[in-house]
C-alpha cells in the first residue's frame, strides 16, 4: 500500500481530564500488548488536562503515538514531539473534532490497522515566528494551528503593518491579527470570518480580528511566503501594547516598533489516518450540527 512498515511500539498521550482514571489508556495498553505490541503512556494532572511532554520520555523505538483527549490536546502534543517526526492519531473523548480521527468505540480497530500495515500518513505544514524586540532576536517557536498577535490593556485598537516577502502590504487597524496553517482555518480564524481551507493544502492565511476599517478580508498567500507583522503606532503615547501566542500558548508582549517575523516551518506534523472519512465530511457532519 505504501512504505511504511507495520506498527509495534507505540506513546500514549492523555489529557487526563477526559480519560478519568486513565480507565482507555490502560484499556489500549492493554489491548496493544495483547497483540504482541509495546506501549507506554504520559498523563497529566494539571488544571485542564493536556501534558506537556518532553521528548526524552519517548522510548525510542516508538512508532506511532496516540493522544486522548480532543483536538487541542493533539495540537499541543504535536508541537511538544515536533523534534521526534512521529506520526500522531487523535482520540476524541468531547465533541467532534477536525483532528482527532478516533473515537472510544473506534480506536481498538484502529490498532488492528496499525499493527496491519494498513494506514495511510498526512503531512500538516506548521508555522515557525520569532520577535524582534530593540533589535534583540527571540528564540523560534513552533505553532501548528496558528500565530495570533492580538492587542492588550487598553480598550484601543492597534494598527499593524504587514509586510510578505519584505514588501510593504497593508496596515490593519484592529484588535489583532491571525496567521493561521490550513489545520488552523477551522479554529480562531474561522470565528473572526476567515476563509476554511483543506488541511492538507500548502497556504498561510492572514485574517484581521474584528478590523475597524474596510479591508477586513482574509488574505492568502505562498505557504513559502515570510511574513513581517510590525506594531505600529495610534496613539501619542505609543504605549500600545500587543501579545503573541502560539496555538493559544506561551504568550509574548509586543510594543510599538517591535516585529514578529513568520514562515513555514521546516517540520511537518503527521497525522495517521485510517479512515477514509475526508475532511469535507466531517465539515458537513459539522454544518449540519449548527443548522
Amino acid at each position: 500500500m505504501h512504505p511504511y512498515h507495520s506498527m509495534k511500539h507505540f506513546f500514549i498521550i492523555t489529557n487526563a481530564w477526559k480519560d478519568q482514571n486513565l480507565y482507555l489508556t490502560k484499556r489500549i495498553i492493554s489491548y496493544i500488548e495483547e497483540k504482541g505490541g509495546t506501549a507506554s503512556y504520559e498523563a497529566s494532572t494539571e488544571p485542564g488536562g493536556n501534558p506537556s511532554v518532553h521528548v526524552r520520555q519517548v522510548p525510542e523505538e516508538t512508532d506511532a503515538v496516540f493522544v486522548i483527549g480532543g483536538d487541542g490536546t493533539l495540537i499541543r502534543a504535536a508541537r511538544d514531539m515536533v523534534s521526534l517526526d512521529l506520526p500522531l492519531i487523535g482520540i476524541n473523548l468531547g465533541h467532534l473534532g477536525y483532528l482527532c480521527e478516533l473515537e472510544e468505540s473506534t480506536v481498538y480497530d484502529a490498532i488492528d490497522e496499525l499493527l496491519a500495515d494498513r494506514y495511510t500518513i498526512e503531512n500538516r505544514m506548521m508555522l515557525t515566528g520569532y520577535m524582534i524586540a530593540k533589535n534583540a532576536q527571540t528564540s523560534r517557536r513552533i505553532a501548528l494551528n496558528d500565530i495570533v498577535i492580538h492587542r492588550t490593556g487598553s480598550l484601543q485598537i492597534v494598527n499593524l503593518n504587514v509586510y510578505v516577502n519584505g514588501e510593504y502590504l497593508c496596515a490593519f487597524q484592529a484588535d489583532g491579527i491571525i496567521l493561521a496553517t490550513p489545520t488552523g482555518s477551522t479554529g480562531y480564524n474561522m470565528s473572526a470570518g476567515g476563509p476554511i481551507v483543506d488541511p492538507k493544502a500548502k497556504m498561510l492565511l492572514m485574517t484581521p480580528i474584528n478590523s475597524h476599517t474596510l479591508n477586513s478580508k482574509s488574505i492568502v498567500i505562498s505557504a513559502d511566503d515570510e511574513v513581517v507583522i510590525e506594531v505600529g503606532s495610534r496613539r501619542s503615547e505609543k504605549d500600545e501594547q500587543v501579545e503573541v501566542s502560539f496555538d493559544g500558548d506561551n504568550s509574548m508582549q509586543l510594543e510599538v516598533g517591535d516585529r514578529i517575523v513568520v514562515h513555514r516551518a521546516k517540520a511537518v506534523t503527521k497525522i495517521l489516518k485510517i479512515s477514509k472519512i475526508s475532511f469535507l465530511e466531517i465539515l458537513r457532519k459539522k454544518m449540519q450540527n449548527y443548522t
